[in-house]
């Protein structure tokens, strides 16, 4: 099963998308896998790190994804858990670090989706919603916010359950378990 997190910064996000996968995790009797994107470039991202792999706690393997997220996937024990933290950390590196254009980028997360699928996952990807403003004026900025709803759009339609996160509440879009 693949699920799609998204939300705006700091609405509680990784928190609703770690339960769902201690959840899985617990339900299947499977080991809980974090695929973190996110490099710890600067003294503020390095506390954001190490806040968010305090508050996760024990029982995760946490293997660090910064571009090549089918291969780690390939490296997760098949029927695991997986929570993908976050693609707009990787949408930022893939463009801006690796060059990636859009249709690469795409079909990067097409072939993550399909690695998950083919080992039987549960993939939890989650994701900022940044395009609830209007655009900006810089062009590299419009491009980037672009490229990152582009995947979300990918995201969305391939996922079988879309939640959006609105300060700490899940509000499911689509494939909710009620």
């Amino acid at each position: 099963m693949i699920t799609f997190v998204s939300g705006g910064a700091r609405s509680g996000k990784s928190a609703v998308a770690e339960q769902r996968v201690r959840a899985t995790s617990s339900a299947r009797g499977v080991a809980c896998y974090y695929l973190a994107t996110a490099r710890a470039g600067d003294a503020e991202m390095a506390r954001r790190i190490d806040r968010h792999r305090r508050e996760r706690g024990e029982g995760w393997i946490t293997l660090e994804a910064p571009l090549d997220l089918p291969g780690a996937l390939e490296r997760v024990t098949p029927g695991s858990a997986v929570l993908l933290d976050c693609l707009t950390l990787w949408a930022s590196q893939a463009m801006f670090e690796a060059g990636l254009d859009a249709s690469e980028g795409r079909a990067m997360l097409a072939r993550t989706l399909g690695e998950a699928r083919r080992r039987a996952l549960d993939l939890v990807v989650v994701s900022n919603d940044l395009n609830e403003d209007v655009p900006p004026r810089h062009a590299v900025a419009r491009r980037y916010l672009a490229f990152l709803q582009a995947l979300h759009r990918d995201l969305a339609r391939e996922a079988d359950r879309v939640i959006e996160v609105v300060a700490g509440q899940a509000i499911d879009w689509k494939g909710g378990d009620g």
